[in-house]
């Protein structure tokens, strides 16, 4: 057992005298697995890279990963030209050598000896001496510090020789690496001619494919050629054909032969030109141009046309060729000038009918990129001649047919004599259906929408009112719908844009129905919905909502955004209802009563409404017998200087006292004056009443008196208004400066931005302007920055709540601050208790008017008005 263990045991020597062999032994594993890897990477790239210029940088980087080679060439030797070709050179030092040199050049250098002895080659910078001693070689450019050199051998042949080197002495080289660079030439020759020969094989394939597409295109212009000389035999069979067409139209005839011209040549313009039998006048029974649409008959003159007469054979003028002609005077300057600027391009061509030249056809394009050949001139010269040929048959055969045309016209018109006037008969029975049918139509439906009329709507709701009598179960409803700002619209935007917005409108409301269901047009702003077999009454609210939110929604009209909204009625039918108007009052009473909740929205009908708005349009009527029949009271109140006591003005209202409401508030006499639409014949009214007044005070010497009137924001709306007010004063000879013109504040809110104007016209000519009510509106303190006013009024609510609120005491002092600066004055307005009068005078507002200071007067008696401003 021991004997057996001693003999495998190895001393300790003998393992230390191992260890250099089994260094050797890795490290030559090492660079076999490095060559291994090496000659792989090379087998890659010769199989991978199809170009040599791509080949040797990758073999460079293959190399460099095996040892020192920052510089590195490959030469090969063509014996053929004896020339050494550089096919890669990288070196730190020196610069890139040509890439072929003659051999005698570099024979005596590194590369000439590896290539004239086939051997490998190992060169140390302190071993120069011996080294050029024994080789004889004379090392070219930067002298290396260590050198490694192979041939690359074919066949045992040398062609050419693989170099590394290094400059720095840290970098050096084992006999090892040349041994490495040795054993990977030869596979790099290998790389090399498989990269070469398949750079030879794709050259050649490009070479062939080039030879191929040069026959290609030969044959395709030999084909082109072909096919243009059967287009040209073509169109001379065409042309023939179309000179022994007899239809006689000869516009036609001058037109199909244009076309066949333009699949000749390019032909965008094309006219016929032909001298008149004196031969002194040019006329064209043909022109077809893109920046001209005909041609006159002219005199003879020097144009294009003319010149191609004279001379007798086709044309190619261009720009170089009409400065030409110009110059020689054969040709206008004008048209010469003309060419130029359009780069025009023309052809033209004599047409020779027995020997002489009768007439021209040419040809023309605008613009650089169209420019005509000598070709297209020989191709126009040849076809004119058929085209001639043509034109003589055609005019030949066009007399022949006129002829026969005559004969047969003569014959015909005596067998259609009678056929036109049946014919007159049944258009004119025809166009009496077509009109009936149209009258009917018209009759049905609204000229500016489309949409069913009143009588239509009526029609049909008539019909649902009976389906609703004999099938109570079925539900219908209608809604009327009334447009908000319509009027505004059309004052500003004028009646066009007033249209475009009712189209839109009932388009929109269109939108938010049923098929089955109808929509209406009543008249100006006014639509109505009949919602047939609806399932529940949320059903016809849901519409309502949906109409109000489609209308409330932008209008763009003659590019400005507007807005409008709609207020909507609604009446579900029930058998108690016997006609379409008892359906449509009480729509309507509902629409109101939405209008008067504040617009935008429905309201359904309940009987209520029929009551109020009985008692509405009854006070309405009273109204307008009261203003024709002047059944008004007329008062006048001072605005008193209370510190001078002196009459700024005496404002003039009147007062209506109705035999059932008793005496209407001023407020609820203009609201009701709104409602009615007269507004403007009120405040008319008034006006004269302040003449009057103005006169009477003229008459006893006191011309110094202004009198002030309520006017409504609707004057200023339109410059003719403005000039009707000016005129009336001008009638009962009152200076304007006599007049105080009262505007609400409410009532600027609404058109502020359309009355400036008018104010400062009326400011011009004198008016004194006062801002009624200030403080009762939303945006105040912009009218006293914006517009001229003489005197402000704060609204008599203030007043009223003086001397307890010092809030608005505050705010009244605030104002005539203010006032100091923009130099108008404060007016309170509605002074009833001494209190008030105390707690404005202790804020410095001394403009009052009120009870307190003095109530009003009437005016029944001019003459009681004597002592007014005796105070």
């Amino acid at each position: 057992m021991n004997s057996e263990s001693t003999e495998y045991k190895l001393s300790e020597e003998e393992l230390r005298e191992l260890i250099p062999q089994l260094q050797q032994l890795t490290d030559k594993y090492k660079q076999s697995e490095a060559l291994q890897k090496t000659l792989f990477k090379i087998s890659e790239l010769s199989s991978s890279t199809h170009h040599l210029n791509e080949l040797y940088p990758a073999v460079h980087e293959i190399i460099a990963d095996t040892m020192y080679a920052e510089n590195f060439f490959v030469a090969f030797y063509d014996k053929a030209n004896d020339i050494i070709e550089f096919s890669y050179f990288v070196d730190e030092y020196d610069k890139q050598i040509e890439q072929k040199v003659p051999a005698d050049e570099v024979m005596d250098g590194i590369t000439g000896y590896i290539l004239k002895t086939g051997k490998q080659l190992y060169f140390r910078a302190d071993q120069a001496k011996e080294f050029s001693a024994e080789t004889g070689i004379t090392p070219y450019g930067s002298v290396p510090s260590q050198l490694l050199g192979t041939p690359l051998l074919r066949d045992k042949e040398v062609i050419g020789a693989m170099v590394v080197q290094s400059y720095v002495s840290d970098h050096g080289y084992t006999e090892q690496d040349l041994e490495l660079l040795g054993f990977v030439s030869q596979h790099i020759v290998n790389a090399v001619d498989r990269v070469t020969s398949r750079e030879r094989t794709e050259q050649t394939i490009i070479e062939r494919t080039r030879q191929l597409r040069k026959i290609n295109n030969e044959l395709q212009a030999e084909i082109e050629e072909r096919q243009r000389v059967e287009q040209l035999q073509q169109a001379l069979f065409e042309i023939s054909e179309l000179a022994a067409a007899n239809d006689g139209d000869m516009d036609t005839f001058y037109a199909e032969i244009h076309a066949v011209l333009a699949r000749l040549i390019s032909a965008p313009n094309c006219y016929i030109a032909t001298l008149n039998k004196a031969r002194t006048h040019l006329e064209f029974p043909y022109f077809n141009d893109q920046k001209k649409q005909r041609a006159e008959r002219r005199e003879l003159g020097l144009g294009l046309t003319e010149f191609v007469l004279r001379s007798g054979h086709a044309e190619l003028i261009n720009s170089p060729r009409v400065l030409e002609l110009a110059q020689n005077g054969d040709i206008d300057v004008d048209i010469a000038q003309a060419m130029l600027k359009s780069t025009n391009s023309w052809l033209g061509s004599p047409l020779i009918i027995d020997g002489e030249a009768q007439g021209v056809i040419a040809v023309q394009t605008y613009g650089e990129s169209a420019n005509y050949t000598t070709r297209d001139l020989e191709l126009l010269r040849f076809v004119s001649h058929h085209i001639a040929v043509a034109i003589e048959r055609k005019r030949g055969a066009d007399a022949i047919l006129r002829y026969s045309q005559e004969l047969e016209e003569r014959v015909r018109k005596r067998t259609n004599e009678l056929d036109k006037i049946n014919q007159s008969l049944k258009n004119q029975i025809e166009e009496r259906k077509e009109i009936e049918l149209k009258l009917i139509h018209d009759a049905h439906h609204d000229m500016l929408t489309g949409l069913p009329n009143r009588a239509m709507f009526t029609s049909r709701l008539e019909l649902a009112i009976a389906n609703k009598h004999r099938h109570p179960e079925n539900l219908f409803a209608v809604l009327f719908i009334d447009l908000d700002r319509f009027k505004m619209i059309n004052d500003t935007l004028g009646h066009h844009a007033g249209d475009q917005f009712l189209i839109e409108v009932s388009k929109r409301i269109g939108l938010c129905i049923r098929g089955h269901d109808l929509l209406a047009r009543l008249g100006g702003d006014e639509f109505v919905v009949l919602l047939d077999n609806f399932d529940e009454h949320a059903d016809v609210e849901d519409v309502a909502l949906r109409i109000i939110e489609q209308v409330s929604k932008p209008f763009i009209l003659e590019d400005k955004e507007m807005h409008s909204g709609a207020s909507i009625g609604v009446t579900y039918i029930e058998k108690h209802y016997h006609n379409a108007d008892e359906v449509l009052r009480d729509a309507d009473a509902a629409m109101y009563q939405a209008k008067n909740l504040g617009r935008g929205r429905y309201v359904i009908f309940d009987q209520s409404m029929r009551a109020q708005l009985l008692e509405e349009l009854e006070l309405e009527n009273d109204f307008r017998h009261a203003l024709q029949n002047e059944h008004f009271e007329s008062f006048i109140q001072p605005v008193v200087n209370q510190s001078s006591q002196d009459v700024i003005y005496y404002e003039l209202f009147v007062r209506w006292s109705h035999e059932t409401h008793g005496k209407m508030a001023r407020e609820q006499l203009r609201e009701v004056a709104e409602q009615s639409g007269l507004t403007l014949d009120l405040d008319l009214y008034q006006l004269e009443l302040t003449c009057k007044a103005l006169s009477h005070f003229s008459s006893i010497a006191k011309d110094d008196i202004k009198v002030a009137v309520n006017m409504s924001i609707n004057h200023l709306l339109q410059p003719s208004l403005v000039t009707r007010l000016l005129d009336t004063l001008q009638k009962h000879k009152v200076h304007p400066s006599r007049l105080v013109l009262e505007f609400d504040e409410t009532d600027l809110n609404r058109r502020s931005q359309f009355i400036l104007p008018s104010i400062k016209k009326l400011k011009r000519a004198g008016v004194t302007l006062v801002l009624d009510q200030f403080g009762s509106g939303l945006a105040s303190l912009s009218y006293l920055f914006a517009y001229p006013f003489d005197y402000v009024k704060i609204d008599y609510r203030f007043v009223r709540s003086l001397p307890r609120s010092q809030r608005n005491l505050k705010l009244i002092q605030s104002v005539i601050l203010i006032a100091e600066h923009l130099r108008f004055n404060v007016i309170a307005e509605g002074v009833r208790e001494q209190s008030q009068l105390e707690a404005l005078h202790s804020i410095g507002c001394t403009f009052l008017q009120g009870k307190a200071i003095q109530p009003p007067t009437s005016l029944d008696n001019l003459d009681a008005l004597d002592f007014l401003d005796d105070r």
